[in-house]
């Protein structure tokens, strides 16, 4: 009986220090689990804390596992799955560069303005487009710029946050 494969994003406050961003991804490269978006910031100058959201997939095992390895890590304040955390807001940040000239420059301007993206830089060849929202509306996107001159894509993975009043703060908080 094959086990059902699950997306999770979770969510590590962990110390603003040199090295602790290595400890996290050697975690999951040492075990051989896979990071489809990492994505960290500074979050708390006082407290010297980072948010780091990583989404992540696996068996039901896999993900328990995971989550319990990330709060063992000494750097780790901690851990929630937003997954399992009920509701949670996730987006990602594209800038998308389209080469095209004529009929197809005004596809591509078209399409965007469906997609409600940003033309943040033009010259008479070439747009960056930027657009935010979910990662399949930007997969979406990206698919409907290839015929028309999709040159480079560059993205910043998810950031992720729960819906409603409560906040996610500490290690006792965590999963």
């Amino acid at each position: 009986m094959a086990q059902d494969i699950q997306r999770a994003v979770i969510a590590v406050l962990i110390e603003n220090e040199s090295g602790a961003l290595a400890r996290v991804v050697g975690l999951f490269s040492g075990r051989g689990y896979n990071i489809e978006s990492l994505t960290v910031s500074a979050i708390d100058a006082t407290r010297n804390l980072s948010r780091i959201t990583i989404v992540t997939s696996g068996t039901e095992m896999v993900i328990t596992q995971i989550k319990a390895q990330l709060a063992r890590l000494i750097p780790v304040h901690g851990v929630r799955d937003l997954t399992e955390c009920g509701p949670h807001v996730a987006r990602e940040l594209a800038l998308i560069k389209v080469v095209s000239k004529g009929e197809t420059r005004t596809e591509g301007m078209r399409i965007a303005q469906a997609f409600r993206a940003h033309a943040v830089d033009t010259t008479a060849g070439s747009f960056v487009f930027e657009l935010t929202g979910s990662a399949e509306k930007i997969d979406a996107f990206v698919e409907l710029m290839q015929p028309l001159g999709l040159a480079e894509v560059s993205r910043t993975g998810i950031a992720a946050i729960g819906r409603g009043t409560e906040v996610f703060q500490s290690i006792e908080e965590s999963f």
